[in-house]
């Protein structure tokens, strides 16, 4: 009785503080998603396992693993999926619970540039590419930074030339207008955010 407790608390969970958690019951475990996602085969645990995994309580399995961190958000799972269910959505739902909770791998490359994607947006309301390109090529320190920099050199010239790289704005900086309706905006979803971790 205790363990199918502890099951319906994880399913519970996930319903209340994932983004789609709610449709996880929902799959009938057709593999569709994992068949259409371009990949697939370099998912330790493809979509329909992990739902089957969060319907049998294996909380820590779930958030630890790195499965949610390769979704590139292409929603040929959605598009294909029988049951229309928000796998992209509860994928990435994931990832953000398990980084919140301290269960996410360490050094997983998409974790890390998701940490400085979303550094680098909140402080202007726009991500400055220039910061964000030094911030992935130097995360392993200087000597790598510059090896990064150098085997990417030609992608940076091509994105300077198309005016999407200007180190320039690395001085200048670049924003939203109104900065502060962005700041209110982020704190009221920080809110609603706290209000869902009050999980019971």
């Amino acid at each position: 009785m205790s363990d199918m407790t502890y099951h319906n608390n994880f399913l519970k969970e996930v319903e209340e503080r994932v983004e789609g958690g709610d449709w996880v019951k929902m799959c009938m475990q057709c593999g569709v998603c994992s068949g259409s996602c371009p990949l697939g085969p370099a998912w330790a645990h493809p979509p329909q396992e992990i739902f089957m995994m969060i319907r049998a309580g294996k909380r820590e399995e779930v958030l630890s693993s790195d499965s949610m961190w390769m979704c590139t958000s292409c929603y040929q799972c959605i598009v294909r999926c029988p049951r229309k269910l928000p796998i992209t959505h509860i994928m990435h739902g994931l990832a953000h619970l398990a980084y919140r909770e301290g269960l996410s791998p360490k050094n997983q490359p998409t974790q890390q540039f998701s940490k400085l994607f979303w550094d680098n947006l909140v402080k202007t309301g726009r991500v400055n590419e220039m910061k964000l390109s030094l911030g992935m090529y130097f995360k392993d320190g200087f000597s790598q930074g510059i090896k990064n920099a150098m085997a990417m050199k030609d992608v940076g010239m091509g994105m300077m030339k198309a005016k999407r790289l200007n180190p320039m704005e690395m001085v200048s900086g670049h924003g939203v207008k109104d900065k502060s309706g962005f700041q209110a905006m982020l704190k009221k979803a920080r809110e609603i955010e706290n209000s869902r971790k009050k999980f019971a």
